[in-house]
């Protein structure tokens, strides 16, 4: 994975809100990603490019049909290197202070 590449891909709010279509339905093509967007269609085919380099979207030919998949796999790769570690000390934080209220809540019973 090209992690420059997702993170350029995901610094663009169009790119984000195209990922945001893709999460609602999958499987889209590319006019009706257009009709929910308040860009050209040569810009809405220059920003899915940008996200295919990215592996954030994959495609499939149905037909004469290009559909446009959410590939979710490059977030959770972030999501694992960058955000689950610091998450994981803030639960244990949390659960400790859970324990310590509910010893304290015991000591006063």
């Amino acid at each position: 994975m090209d992690i420059d590449k997702v993170f350029k891909a995901l610094a663009d709010p169009g790119r984000r809100h195209l990922l945001d279509l893709l999460h609602k339905e999958n499987g889209q093509t590319l006019s009706a990603l257009c009709e929910r967007m308040d860009m050209t269609r040569q810009a809405v085919t220059q920003h899915l490019q940008l996200l295919e380099e990215a592996n954030l979207v994959a495609t499939v030919r149905r037909g004469r049909e290009k559909l446009h998949y959410l590939n979710p796999v490059p977030l959770h790769e972030i999501y694992e290197r960058w955000i689950e570690k610091f998450e994981r000390n803030r639960l244990g934080t949390l659960h400790n202070l859970k324990r310590r209220l509910e010893a304290h809540d015991d000591d006063k019973a």
